[in-house]
C-alpha cells in the first residue's frame, strides 16, 4: 500500500482488523461496530480536536489519581494492544478482558496478545475470581473481583451502553472513547473522549508522563472542573458545523 495513499492509515487499520477477525481477537460484529466508529470519524475530519484534548486531559488526570483498570475487548486489542499496555504501566492501571461475544480461545488470544506487549497480569479470565455486575445480563456482566469490582473507574473504550449504565449503578466512574456523540455509552459516562482511540491513547500516554509529577490535589483540580454534558454539546456543534461547511 503506497504511503502516501489518502486513506492509508485507515486501510492499514482495516486490514489489522481483518488479520485479528481470522485469529480469532474479535467477532465479527467487532468489524461492524468498526466501520460505524469510522463514518463518524469522516464526520471529525479524522483528527483530535481541541475539544477531545481538554477531555483527554482529564481522563488521564482520573486514571492517574483514582484506582483504575482498563477495560479490554477484541477490537481495543487489535487496535492498540501495545499502547494499552503502556498507559496502564503509566497510570497504575490493571487490564481486565471483558468480552460480549465471549468464548475462551477469544479471551485467551487476547491475553496472549497483551502479554505479547508486556502486560504482567490480564484480569477477567479466571473462573474463581469472576462474579456479576448485579442486574446486568448481556456476557459483559462478569467482571473480576481483583480489577473491575474493586476499582473505583473504570476505563472501557469502544464499549457497549448496557453495560456502562449498570457500572454506573455500582458508583463506578466510567471514562469511554467513542466516536458516537449521541451513544448511550457517550452519554452515560461519566467522561466521554469523542475521538479515534488510535489517536487518543498516544496522547494519553504522552499526557501521563507529563502529569505524572501532580500531586493528588492538583489531580482532583483538574477532574473536578469538567462537565462531560458540555464537552457533549461542543462536540456536536463542531461536528454540525463541520458537515455545514462542507455543504456550503
Amino acid at each position: 500500500m503506497p504511503k502516501k495513499h489518502p486513506r492509508a492509515d485507515s486501510l492499514k487499520i482495516r486490514a489489522n482488523l481483518s488479520d485479528s477477525f481470522d485469529n480469532r481477537i474479535i467477532s465479527q460484529f467487532g468489524l461492524i461496530a468498526h466501520g460505524r466508529g469510522e463514518a463518524f470519524d469522516y464526520i471529525l475530519g479524522e483528527t483530535t480536536t481541541k475539544i477531545s484534548l481538554k477531555t483527554i486531559h482529564v481522563a488521564t488526570a482520573q486514571l492517574l489519581f483514582s484506582n483504575s483498570v482498563i477495560s479490554v475487548n477484541g477490537n481495543s486489542a487489535a487496535l492498540c494492544a501495545k499502547n494499552i499496555v503502556k498507559l496502564a504501566n503509566l497510570t497504575n492501571s490493571k487490564i481486565e478482558i471483558n468480552l460480549f461475544h465471549k468464548s475462551k480461545t477469544r479471551a485467551n488470544k487476547i491475553s496472549q496478545l497483551l502479554k505479547k506487549h508486556g502486560a504482567k497480569d490480564v484480569y477477567g479470565l479466571n473462573a474463581k475470581y469472576l462474579t456479576k455486575i448485579p442486574g446486568l445480563k448481556s456476557n459483559r456482566k462478569y467482571i473480576d473481583k481483583r480489577g473491575i469490582f474493586l476499582s473505583d473507574v473504570i476505563f472501557v473504550p469502544l464499549e457497549d451502553g448496557d453495560r456502562t449504565e449498570f457500572l454506573k449503578k455500582m458508583n463506578k466512574t466510567v471514562i469511554t472513547v467513542d466516536l458516537n456523540p449521541l451513544s448511550r455509552t457517550s452519554v452515560m459516562s461519566d467522561i466521554t473522549i469523542v475521538d479515534n482511540l488510535v489517536r487518543v491513547l498516544p496522547e494519553m500516554i504522552k499526557q501521563s508522563r507529563n502529569m505524572s509529577d501532580l500531586s493528588e490535589s492538583d489531580l482532583q483540580k483538574i477532574i473536578k472542573k469538567f462537565n462531560n454534558k458540555k464537552q457533549l454539546n461542543l462536540i456536536l456543534k463542531y461536528m454540525s458545523k463541520r458537515l455545514i461547511d462542507l455543504s456550503t
